[in-house]
């Protein structure tokens, strides 16, 4: 699966911001950081993003994967690129 399919799957960036944010300790704790998302839909992403390596689950809980954490700073410069491009006024529309 190509990291952008992944990451523009419902809940998943969501999932990583939480854990950036926290480890989870348990999927229960994990589900209501994330506005209470289905336990299917969650159980799904949190499957695929640990195939992809970027979390895996612990004795703790979930958590961030070393690749997780680098993707995490990469998405945090992306923001601040957005952020300064959205400033500038800078539109799509014709």
């Amino acid at each position: 699966m190509a990291l952008f399919d992944l990451l523009g799957r419902r809940w998943a960036l969501r999932v990583i911001w939480e854990l950036a944010q926290a480890p989870a300790s348990t999927f229960r704790e994990l589900q209501r950081r994330c506005d209470r998302v289905s336990s299917s839909v969650l159980a799904q992403r949190l499957a695929e993003l640990d195939e992809a390596g970027i979390i895996e689950r612990a004795d703790r809980g979930y958590t961030l994967t070393a690749d997780g954490r680098d993707l995490c700073t990469d998405l945090m410069r992306l923001e601040r690129w957005a952020t300064r491009w959205a400033a500038k006024g800078t539109s799509t529309e014709g």
